[in-house]
Order: structure tokens, then sequence, then C-alpha cells
């Protein structure tokens, strides 16, 4: 176990691997950020690392891990990446911040396991409930087959409404995950009613299928195998449209199935004054993640500071897109208490700290918040094409899809990692004129720029469709970025949704996989399931 200080990075800690998953292993709090952009991470990466691309650095982390003070870990693919990102956190306040030597690279010529696509924790827990809880399934075939002869059930989708929107199984209901128990009574008319869950794949069917059954329906629930893309494996045809059903009251029963869920599984409650002890006087010591389970009117209509608004879901299914700390405390609420139980009984069997809040609390000062971009001059479209007219050069900081259907005629392409990669005529321009959609993202872009270029740095606002609107000429670019480039976009299994076989086989054989890859891990990853 060794630290050692960069000599090619002065000031930069270097942690090797086999410390790194000490820590891992040991108490307190930890964030093990991945700065690689989702392309790059989506292809490998560590079992308990969140992705905080180095290109909206500034932006996501004081919210993945707002504790200034607590521990951090840096991830690269080994080429210096992480060294920047922390000098860049340092100068934001973060003091605790090292970076893994040679990166995700020495992590796997340590022997030790990396991991495909986003999510992966979460899709892994899933699969290891399933296996631990037999969960019964059906497959698509069956399911159409019972639909053809007039079955007595329903079908709910535990997806977001607007993934439910672009493609379902035909006749079924929206009902997202957090609201299975919540809206069960509405949409399941009698206890010999079969019940199918369906998701995209199988994780959120599964754990939505598990869900009833763990809250005691009287029902048959089964999840439907391999979800929509099952379905479409098997030559069946999807629907698309939204749901315009409204959100419905939860029945008597629905909050007395959560309450005995909570019991069982040894859910804790915190009271508001408990609670504003944590995120007041104590915050500074422990980091706590508050998050609002409600529906958008009802945050609306009385929104608490500083809470993070997010599906209960959802939470289960992609914690690692808001908690970026291991071992933090988590508090949920909701309006009645029946999401926050479903959820909470979950994120305590995946290993978290989760406490439920009954009802909205009311707290006198808002939680830290999500980070902001340093200043940056932006100029009107019109501006920013005299200014090419003089000499300037334009480059593009939109996600490389987006750029290969449209960006300013004459950009190029780039992203903050790799900035300092561009060729010197970019770079000995007079003015460099940056197109994002996200201004943010330009401004930090611009921090990075003024290291390798004296130019006037400035965005244009609005971006491209500002230009395009102000009737600039833009222009398409089928294959530039060329795909090597594209380093923020994952490529594996991309199309399992548009219908590509093989990719659809790929994604679901690789879920079902993940319980045997994760014996490797610290405790079998760290979950606690209660049989």
């Amino acid at each position: 176990m060794t630290i050692a200080v960069s000599a090619t990075t002065p000031g930069t800690r270097l942690i090797d691997p086999q410390l790194l998953r000490d820590l891992l292993a040991g108490d307190g709090e930890i964030a093990v950020l991945d700065v690689r952009e989702e392309g790059q991470f989506g292809e490998g990466h560590l079992f308990h690392a969140i992705n905080a691309p180095y290109s909206r650095l500034e932006l996501d982390v004081p919210a993945l891990a707002p504790r200034r003070s607590a521990r951090v870990v840096l991830l690269d693919d080994g080429d210096g990446v992480a060294a920047r990102a922390a000098h860049r956190l340092a100068a934001i306040g973060y003091g605790d911040v090292s970076v893994l030597a040679g990166g995700v690279p020495a992590w796997v010529a340590a022997g030790y396991e990396v991991y495909k696509s986003t999510n992966s924790r979460f899709k892994a827990f899933a699969e290891v409930v399933e296996h631990a809880f037999h969960t019964p399934a059906i497959d698509a075939q069956d399911l159409a087959r019972l639909k053809a002869e007039g079955a007595d059930l329903v079908v709910l989708d535990s997806r977001t409404p607007e993934e439910f929107a672009r493609f379902h199984v035909p006749g079924a209901i929206s009902c997202p995950g957090a609201d299975l128990v919540l809206n069960f009574d509405r949409f399941v008319t009698s206890p010999e009613q079969r019940v199918v869950i369906s998701c995209a794949g199988r994780t959120r069917g599964i754990i939505g299928a598990q869900s009833l059954i763990d809250a005691g329906v009287p029902n048959r629930v089964q999840v439907l195998k391999g979800g929509t893309q099952g379905w479409r494996l098997a030559g069946l045809e999807l629907a698309s449209g939204a749901d315009a059903r409204a959100p419905a009251e939860p029945a008597p029963q629905a909050q007395a199935r959560a309450e005995a869920v909570r019991v069982r599984y040894g859910v804790p409650l915190v009271e508001t004054p408990t609670l504003a002890a944590w995120l007041g006087a104590e915050r500074d010591h422990r980091t706590t993640f508050l998050f609002d389970l409600r529906d958008t009117p009802a945050r609306a209509a009385r929104p608490v500071p500083g809470a993070i608004a997010a599906p209960g879901g959802q939470l289960v299914q992609a914690l690692d897109r808001w908690v970026g700390v291991q071992r933090a405390r988590i508090v949920l609420f909701d309006d009645d208490g029946v999401r926050a139980r479903l959820t909470a009984h979950w994120l305590i069997q995946i290993g978290e700290d989760v406490h439920v809040h009954d009802g909205v609390p009311a707290l006198p000062q808002p939680v830290p918040g999500e980070g902001q971009a340093p200043a940056l001059e932006q100029v009107s479209p019109i501006e920013a094409a005299a200014l090419l007219t003089e000499g300037g050069r334009a480059l593009s900081l939109d996600a490389s899809a987006a750029f290969r259907t449209e960006h300013a005629a004459g950009a190029l392409w780039t992203i903050r990692p790799r900035l300092s990669a561009l060729p010197q005529e970019v770079t000995s321009a007079p003015v460099i004129v940056l197109f994002a959609q996200d201004p943010a993202v330009a401004a930090l872009a611009a921090v990075d720029l003024r290291e390798v270029s004296k130019a006037r740095i400035v965005s244009v606002a609005g971006g491209v469709s500002a230009w395009r609107e102000a009737g600039l000429p833009v222009e398409a670019s089928p294959s530039v970025p060329p795909d090597t480039a594209r380093i923020d976009y994952l490529f594996w299994a991309h199309d399992r949704h548009d219908g590509n076989p093989q990719a659809m086989h790929t994604y679901l054989g690789w879920e079902e996989q993940l319980p045997a890859q994760i014996a490797a891990e610290i405790a079998g990853g760290g979950f606690r399931l209660v049989r």
C-alpha cells in the first residue's frame, strides 16, 4: 500500500489500486469519481465509481459530493485528466483529493473488475434480488398469448412516463416504480387479476415486481422477461404514446402496506429537528442527501429548498446520478410516505444509510446545491460571425451526436479533456468563438483554453440554435467527429432500443451475468438483502 506524489504534476497525491480498494472497504465517506466522459466510462469502470465527466466537473461535483472536506479519489484513463480535475476541484474548495495512479488501466492490471454500461451497481443489485427471491417471470410469447386469449391481466410499465411514451408493450399502463404500490388498487381491479411488470430490459421490472410481492399484494405478480427488448426479440410490435392518466390519491391499503414494509426492513424514521441538524450544524462532518419524491405539481406548490427532486424508482435504478459519496446519509420524503418507504426498503438493502421523513419538512436553511461556472463573455450570433470573418476560429462543445446533425459552418468539434490537443491554427487565433447549448459547459472549457491560448474567448448566446435562427450557415457532418473521437458517446449495445437483435442479446446477457461478476467485489458488492 503506497501513497506517492506525482513528479509530473506537482502537488497531485497519487494512490495505488490496493489502497483504493482498502478505502472502499473501510469506514468513513469517500467519493470515487471517474472524470472520463460517458462513452469512456461506459466501456469499463469500477463498481463503486461515479461518473463525473471532466467536461462538466465543477458543475456536477458540488451536487454529487457537497461536503468539500470529504475524501475524493479521481479516476481517468491514465492520461492526466484526473490530475487536471484535482487542480480544478482544489480551486473550488475540495481539500482531500487524490488520483488513482495509472487510472482505470492500473486498476485492471492489478486484477480487479470493471463494468460495462451505466448504473451497473444498481442493475447488479436487481439481478441479485431476482436470484435471491426467485422473482416470478413470464416471457413475451406467453404474455402475448394470454392477452390474445382475453386473460384477466394488467401490464404495468415501471419506467418513467417519458420512456413509456417512446415505446411500451401494447395495452400497458404507465406506473413508475415507486408508484406501483401507491397506485396498485387503482389499476388492479381484483385479487384474481394477473399483474405483469415491464421495463425496457430486466432490472426495473424485477424491482417493480418484487416491490409488489414485498408489499404483500394478493395477486399473482410476474416480471416480463427482457421487458420491451424481450418483446421485440419475440417478433412482437411495440406501441408508443403517452399515458394521459392523472395521478391518484393513495388508497388506505397502500399506506398500510408501505408502513408494513418499512417495519419489516428496519427503515428508520427521522424527525424534522434531527434532519435540520444534519443539514445544518452537522453538515461539515457528514454528508446528507435529501430527496423529494413528490410529483412535479406538488413540489411546485410547496417547494423544499435544497431538496433533490427524483422519482423513487429511478433512485433504486440510478442512485449514482445524484449521490456521489459512499456511506453518506440519505433522507427521503413525499406527501404520504408510500413512495419514500418503498424506495427506502430497497436502498437499505443496497447498503445505504437511509431514513424516511414523514411528510414535507419545514427546514430553516437550504442544502448546498449544484456548482456554478465562471463568467464568460457572450456575444450575439451576428457579433460572432463578424469575429470569425476577422480571423477568429469556431469550436463546438455540443454533444458529438448533436454536432453531426447540425453545427455552425466551419466549426470544429472538441471536448474539454481534449482541448490541449487543438491544432495551432486554433490556439493562435486572435479570437476563439465557442458554441454550446449549455453556456456553463463553454465557460468551463474556457478555463482550460486560457492555459493553451492567449486568444480572446467568447461564447455565442443561444448556441447553434440562435446562430441558425439568425440566418447564419449551418452544416451537418454524419461521420465527423469520427467514432474514435466520440468519447462522450457509449457505443456498447447503443442501438438495443432501435431493434438491433445482437445489441439486445448482448445487453440482456450482460445484465444476467452481473451476479457472477460482482462475486469478486468487497462483500459481494455490499448488498444486504433481508430474507
